[in-house]
């Protein structure tokens, strides 16, 4: 059992990352597969699959690089989680956290669903932001 299944995600990608590794598997759920989907729509990662196992389905994410191998550039600098079990942060829809001023992204789980900060903002609704990524 995970106790924080978004923590240990960003971990994995973290750790991944720091190592240049091509590809990082975790267990899967819908929350891990929506975070997943609006890093691959925002551009953070190359794309993600889900592959059946027993008992329990995998997501595996394919990490994106620029660069060659000596000069290598992460597309992901810096991926921070912000809510935590111990300390929720919850944000209305005019405060929601832009980043870097804007370049960088904020995914919350508000009541329409997983969305990023800037879908987030122009929908005008708030809620708990679970991370930052820049």
């Amino acid at each position: 059992m995970i106790p924080y299944p978004i923590g240990d995600m960003l971990t994995r990608i973290r750790n991944a990352n720091s190592r240049f590794h091509s590809s990082v598997t975790m267990p899967h759920s819908k929350m891990k597969e929506a975070v997943a989907k609006i890093l691959q729509s925002e551009g953070y990662i190359r794309g993600f699959e889900v592959v059946e196992k027993d008992p329990q389905p995998e997501l595996k994410i394919e990490l994106k690089y620029q660069g060659d191998r000596a000069d290598t550039v992460c597309a992901i600098g810096t991926i921070r989680l912000v809510s935590k079990p111990s300390r929720r942060v919850y944000v209305g829809k005019d405060h929601v956290p832009q980043p870097l001023g804007g370049m960088g992204l904020s995914i919350i789980s508000t009541s329409q669903g997983i969305i990023s900060g800037r879908d987030a903002k122009m929908r005008g609704i708030g809620g708990e932001v679970l991370c930052e990524v820049w």
